[in-house]
């Protein structure tokens, strides 16, 4: 993922209310009831083999490899306490999101503006029907361009045009993101 993705799963990763299982086998077992018990789509998910997923079951093996150990906690840090992270998301949808981020900006706009692209530094709240429309992209499994995209209009409309108050059809174009941060409400 990239700087934009890693920033709402942090975000979504925040309001988490248990810590995920320390052992490996018992993050596989949270994995595989995530997956509604298939060994088969968590094997998929985790980039190992179905008999693998099945030995740590077992308690056969008990050291994942690096790789493998990134993967679990990644994996199972996004399935972990579904019904809070729904919550999360409906709450945001409703009430918006507060994003800081330092990115180069470009405009498309009428001749004679300025509209070469530069480094700012941004924080602004979010309307919630761009954050409802991030978030479900990002749910979805967005790339990080289309996610860009998104947080470019959100932006937008809500940082250089004021909230529809002034310059009508400015074109924000967003590339470079050295850092977002991202805040649900």
């Amino acid at each position: 993922m990239g700087e934009i993705g890693d920033s709402i799963e942090a975000a979504l990763q925040a309001t988490q209310t248990r810590p995920i299982p320390v052992s490996p086998q018992a993050r596989i077992k949270a994995l595989v009831k995530a997956e509604k018990g298939s060994t088969k789509a968590t094997a998929a998910r985790l980039g190992c083999s179905q008999r693998q997923v099945e030995r740590y079951l077992a308690g056969q093996v008990k050291r994942p490899t690096p790789r493998l150990a990134g993967a679990l906690e990644r994996e199972l840090r996004r399935v972990w306490q579904p019904r809070l992270r729904a919550r999360a998301i409906k709450k945001a949808a409703a009430a918006g999101i507060v994003v800081e981020t330092r990115a180069r900006f470009g405009f498309t706009a009428a001749g004679g503006s300025t509209d070469d692209p530069r480094m700012r530094r941004i924080t602004e709240q979010l309307p919630p029907n761009i954050a409802a429309q991030l978030l479900a992209a990002h749910q979805a499994g967005a790339d990080e361009q289309q996610l860009a995209q998104i947080l470019a209009d959100g932006l937008g409309y809500a940082y250089f045009r004021d909230r529809g108050r002034r310059a009508d059809g400015l074109e924000v174009e967003l590339s470079d993101v050295d850092y977002c941060d991202l805040d649900l409400l």
